[in-house]
């Protein structure tokens, strides 16, 4: 609602505007009815600026007999300068992969627990492949007695 009163209100005072910049200069003094359509219209917007409606209408119609005296031909706006085109930026290097060759990975406590990982995952996939894994063993099962069996052993 409040959104078609201000597009309404809009066009309304952008077409006064628009008047107002092609009135002859010899206009006369609006009428006492359109100062109170324009009354009607600034209410809804809740653009009265705190006027009573007969102070409004009174400014509004001594707004239209000071307008043509003080109007003067605006200069026209200059043509905005175009911009100068940016400078292509480089192509991007591609980034190098890292020399992996010779060097660990984290703490010896964290290679050991990959590796007693990647050995029992191996084992698990070997009992499932040879179907001796036992009846209703699931992986967490398998990787606690895996896990318990290599650290035994001294990995």
């Amino acid at each position: 609602m409040k959104i078609r009163v201000w597009l309404v209100s809009g066009i309304v005072f952008g077409a006064l505007g628009m008047a107002f910049a092609s009135a002859p200069a010899q206009a006369k003094n609006k009428t006492v009815k359109e100062c109170t359509a324009e009354w009607k219209s600034a209410e809804a917007a809740k653009t009265t600026g705190g006027k009573k409606r007969a102070d409004f209408i009174a400014a509004c119609r001594q707004e239209e007999a000071a307008a043509p005296a003080a109007a003067a031909p605006a200069e026209p706006a200059s043509a905005p300068k175009p911009m100068a085109p940016k400078p292509m930026a480089t192509a991007p290097k591609p980034m190098e992969k890292p020399d992996t060759t010779g060097k660990k990975t984290g703490s010896p406590g964290r290679e050991a627990y990959l590796a007693r990982l990647h050995g029992c995952s191996a084992e698990w996939k070997a009992d499932k492949a040879n179907g001796t894994r036992p009846a209703g063993m699931k992986w967490p099962q398998f990787w606690h007695e895996c896990d318990q069996r290599m650290k035994a052993k001294g990995m």
